[in-house]
């Protein structure tokens, strides 16, 4: 459900989005955001009343794109289970290579699950659960389809590759080379690939 918000909220939401995806829940005050704004801490205040509303709104955004995303990539790549993976897969190595949204915010803030405020926390653990949820899904097709062998079940599978995935981006920001992104994906690709 898009959220009506006027081009100010929008500029804080925006903001806010990068502040989390460089340093996390903890890196940041209203004072920075009101810096970089360019307005009163009571101006952000007025638009979100605390700093875990303003969190909320981002993650909440995050994970409709998100789910849209998703599902655009299952519609694109409808017919081949493989290719919506590596829609997937390619779209962060894009964002990674580009450094247009060089990592996810929900796991920068899985990193802080246990001191997040609680409706925050359950926004990010409801983003892994869409996610996961969404490659078990694919990868079940891919099986049907004869394309894909699970070793571990779906479920299983999913996590693993979710869990490659994020892994594959603290690699490339630890190393600060966004090309080691993808040769630590495809092994495990290539491994639930069925070869003839």
């Amino acid at each position: 459900m898009t959220v009506e918000r006027s081009p100010k909220a929008t500029e804080i939401i925006n903001h806010t989005r990068e502040l989390l995806t460089t340093g996390g829940y903890k890196s940041f005050s209203y004072a920075d955001l009101a810096e970089r704004v360019q307005i009163r801490k009571a101006s952000i205040h007025h638009h979100f009343p605390g700093k875990a509303d303003l969190v909320l709104a981002v993650v909440n955004d995050y994970r409709e794109e998100a789910r849209a995303g998703m599902a655009a990539t299952s519609e694109h790549f409808s017919d081949d289970p493989l290719a919506e993976l590596n829609g997937y897969v390619n779209f962060w190595a894009t964002c990674i290579k580009e450094n247009s949204s060089p990592f996810c915010i929900c796991v920068m803030l899985a990193v802080e699950l246990p001191t997040l405020p609680e409706e925050v926390a359950a926004e990010v653990t409801g983003h892994f659960a869409d996610l996961s949820a969404w490659l078990a899904g694919v990868l079940q097709k891919g099986e049907k389809r004869g394309v894909f062998i699970l070793r571990e079940g779906a479920e299983m599978e999913a996590k693993s590759l979710m869990a490659t995935v994020h892994g594959a981006m603290i690699a490339a920001r630890a190393f600060n080379n966004p090309e080691l992104f993808l040769p630590m994906i495809k092994p495990v690709l290539n491994n639930l690939v069925i070869t003839a």
